[in-house]
């Protein structure tokens, strides 16, 4: 049998963290700071989440019962806190439909995706949700690390979005540590074309879905139009360029022997987690 070895730090606590956005609060319609391609970028992603972060704790929770005592607990933290982002990005899309625009269209090619991926076999669902819970997790440390996050935003959503970075960044490895603990059998060469071939189709299709969204919410601004689509290049490789920041820990994840906690982010998640103030939940 050969057993990968798991990077994960021995001491890491995953932890539930309470945070409920204001269910009675509305926001500007482009509450990034009066920029419509910034808006537009973070509620095309959030418009996923709710369903796509449903598809992360099926997919991990039906192998639950193959990882070690440890992992069982951390997975069972991660499903705390997916379902915590996926309570509070439902409120926020609502503050994005009350803000005018109809996210129906959106929603159902969600759906019709993830009922695609959902025919798979579930050892490719667990794939998926490795290649995505990476992209979530190289996206929010980017965030963290930015010394202006969301310029103009209302704190309350600066601090929605960071309390969710924070917990992507804590258990960005569970997926992956789930489907190393699932395909132990595999010899490192199967396991490793099986995890880079996910995420070369996951690439494409996860920009290719959050840029069809963007066009939706340009669609309902009367922009989509190539000036909009060049504030659009500038915007994600220029400035403030999260695409280039995050090109180099993306392309970590071809390496052999990658693991996501190569790189040590423990010290990132104590910080904001003092700094928001933010308490265990209680919630199951």
């Amino acid at each position: 049998m050969n057993t990968p070895s798991c990077g994960t730090p021995a001491n890491l606590t995953i932890t539930p963290r309470d945070l409920k956005l204001n269910r009675h609060a509305s926001s500007p319609r482009w509450w990034h700071g009066g920029d419509p391609v910034a808006t537009a970028f973070f509620n095309a992603l959030s418009a996923s989440f709710p369903q796509g972060e449903t598809f992360f704790i099926e997919s991990v929770r039906r192998y639950r019962d193959r990882g070690d005592a440890r992992l069982q607990e951390q997975i069972e933290a991660f499903i705390r806190q997916e379902a915590a982002h996926t309570r509070e990005h439902v409120a926020f899309n609502k503050l994005i439909k009350n803000a005018g625009y109809d996210t129906t269209a959106m929603d159902a090619e969600t759906r019709r995706r993830l009922d695609i991926a959902r025919s798979r076999h579930p050892l490719a669902q667990l794939a998926i949700t490795v290649a995505l819970e990476h992209f979530t997790a190289i996206m929010a440390h980017d965030l963290l690390t930015d010394k202006n996050p969301l310029p103009g935003a209302p704190p309350e959503l600066l601090r929605l979005w960071q309390w969710h970075a924070i917990e992507e960044v804590e258990h960005k490895a569970v997926a992956y540590d789930t489907f190393l603990a699932v395909t132990r059998d595999l010899s490192p060469m199967k396991r490793w074309a099986l995890r880079c071939h996910v995420m070369l189709l996951i690439s494409a299709q996860f920009w290719y879905s959050n840029f069809e969204r963007m066009a939706d919410f340009f669609r309902q601004d009367g922009i989509n139009t190539p000036r909009t689509w060049w504030r659009v290049l500038t915007y994600l490789w220029f400035k403030p360029g999260m695409m280039r920041r995050i090109f180099r820990p993306w392309l970590s994840f071809f390496r052999p022997r990658f693991h996501p906690w190569d790189h040590d982010d423990g010290e990132l998640v104590r910080e904001f987690e003092q700094r928001l103030k933010l308490d265990p939940s209680s919630a199951g």
